[in-house]
């Protein structure tokens, strides 16, 4: 069984080896090819001058012309003698009649050849002659006589023996360079095998095809979102979660971060080359947490790794679980004044003082009762009601006193009842945590007025107020200037409140100077739909 050559330095060097050979062959092959050409052109020139040298000899061109008998031998002699002297494999004189005058075979003098003279024109002519003395390099010249008449032409060949005899003595030259560079790419084909091992930092190719199947696998089978950003700040792996997330196009690989991210928070914060860890944005349908870490590879910055993970669905159940506290607590914060004040009632009743029993219960009723009656009488919806509730609960628990404004008015089936469920939460406790380092008195006051175009809700504090220069700062992620106890979710309250009405088609504004007042205006839903339709 054949074994398999797994490293991917030996199969590279081996494939180039083997590319560099096939081509230096085929080179070789075409410089033989070429100086065979040139040497059988060498060659020919060699044959016409020998050609025309002979046909300016006296006696030849006297013999030819007379045509005497005594002539044969001497045209014969000169033309063996010559030849040898200049390594011709023969010289040929042939008449106007095609008759032979010499020829390295005597038998054949006197005997016509069987191709016309083709020298009449004048003109010298070349050729490869495969004749009765083999494969020759051929010229053929005119032959003049003493008149200056066409007597006949002279045939001259050099045999092609010593055409390839001269060939094989300079080819070992260019082999010697073939092998040179031969050696010399097969250097440099090692050297890119072994740099290519390198960069693939040792791995073979089915290791990098398992590697690349399995990050495939892992990058878009896991619920969160994965960027890869190189280290020139393009994205170079993007999952499907990511996508999905940040909304970004199909086409966002290769792409740089800013170029596919509209502006705003959530894209200074992917964009930035600093270590980002836990970091919480929020975006129209997602309340994010980002991580990014840089990547070393060597010692040397290689991009960043930045992950996403949804926590929308936490966040609401973290709210969830944040009113049921409230309002556990807001339970246990009655049950305890309830027990207080029923220790009280029982200790006025054993001192048999009856009148400041009635007198103390009727103080009772008129502070928790009233502001229990009036949420009924202005709030028809019982979400918002049992909000108000344990908000009250929780002020009174840290001396706040939490009042709804005389304006309110909201139906028993308010449109929009969770995005005011959500708005008014928010801007209650950013109202509670700006007040809870402020001196005496601590008063919220809320106001909600449904009309039939919008429900506008208002929430006013007596603390210190927004500066000026952060009116806008104040609904960015993470930015806050509360420094109090009750502080929960910094920076994320009043972000969530703009998100949440923007993306309803709302406003929210604050006031300047001290006591902030932030008012809301949500538009219900069928205004908002005809005004689109308009």
């Amino acid at each position: 069984m054949r074994r398999r050559i797994r490293k991917l330095s030996s199969q590279i060097f081996l494939a180039q080896l083997a590319l560099l050979t096939v081509l230096t062959v085929a080179g070789f092959a075409l410089i033989a090819q070429s100086l065979r050409a040139h040497l059988d052109d060498d060659y020919e020139a060699r044959a016409a001058e020998v050609a025309l040298t002979f046909a300016q000899i006296p006696t030849i061109r006297s013999c030819m012309d007379v045509g005497a008998p005594s002539c044969a031998a001497v045209e014969q002699s000169l033309s063996l003698s010559t030849a040898k002297r200049v390594g011709a494999s023969y010289i040929v004189l042939i008449d106007m009649n095609r008759v032979r005058h010499s020829h390295p075979d005597a038998s054949l003098i006197g005997q016509k050849v069987s191709e016309p003279i083709i020298a009449r024109d004048s003109k010298v002519h070349l050729r490869t002659d495969n004749g009765s003395t083999g494969l020759n390099a051929n010229a053929r010249v005119p032959l003049y006589g003493t008149s200056g008449a066409l007597v006949g032409e002279v045939s001259v060949g050099i045999r092609e023996s010593s055409v390839s005899s001269e060939i094989l003595a300079e080819l070992p030259s260019y082999a010697l360079w073939f092998a040179v560079v031969l050696g010399i790419g097969a250097l440099g084909s090692l050297g890119l095998a072994s740099f290519l091992k390198r960069k693939t930092f040792g791995l073979e190719l089915d290791e990098i095809a398992r590697l690349l199947q399995e990050r495939e696998a892992t990058l878009h089978g896991i619920r969160e979102g994965v960027i890869a950003i190189d280290p020139a700040g393009r994205i170079s792996v993007v999952n499907d979660e990511a996508q999905r997330l940040l909304r970004l196009p199909g086409n966002a690989s290769g792409h740089r971060l800013e170029d596919v991210l509209a502006p705003g928070p959530l894209r200074d914060v992917l964009v930035g080359t600093t270590v980002v860890t836990d970091e919480v944005a929020i975006t129209d349908d997602h309340c994010l947490v980002i991580n990014r870490m840089p990547v070393l590879l060597g010692g040397r910055p290689h991009g960043a790794v930045v992950t996403l993970r949804d926590r929308t669905d936490i966040e609401g159940l973290t709210r969830e679980l944040d009113g049921e506290r409230s309002f556990t607590e807001s339970m246990r914060a009655q049950q305890h004044e309830f027990s207080n004040r029923m220790h009280a009632i029982a200790g006025l009743l054993e001192l048999g003082r009856p009148a400041e029993v009635l007198e103390y219960l009727n103080e009772i009723r008129g502070t928790g009762a009233d502001f229990d009656q009036s949420l009924r009488d202005h709030i028809g919806a019982p979400q918002i009601v049992g909000l108000m509730l344990g908000k009250a609960a929780e002020a009174s628990e840290h001396g706040i006193e939490l009042a709804l404004a005389s304006d309110t008015v909201l139906g028993e089936i308010p449109d929009r009842v969770q995005a005011i469920t959500t708005v008014l939460g928010n801007l209650i406790d950013n109202a509670f945590d700006a007040i809870a380092g402020s001196q005496t008195p601590r008063r919220v006051e809320v106001s909600i007025v449904e009309s039939a175009q919008s429900v506008t809700i208002t929430v006013k504090d007596s603390g210190p107020g927004v500066p000026s220069t952060a009116r806008w700062q104040i609904f960015q992620n993470g930015y806050t200037t509360k420094h109090g106890t009750l502080v929960r979710h910094s920076g994320l309250g009043l972000s969530l409140v703009h998100r949440t009405v923007t993306k309803l088609g709302g406003t929210v504004s604050v006031s300047d100077g001290p006591g902030a007042t932030f008012t809301v205006l949500l538009p219900r839903a069928r205004v908002l739909q005809r005004v689109e339709s308009e």
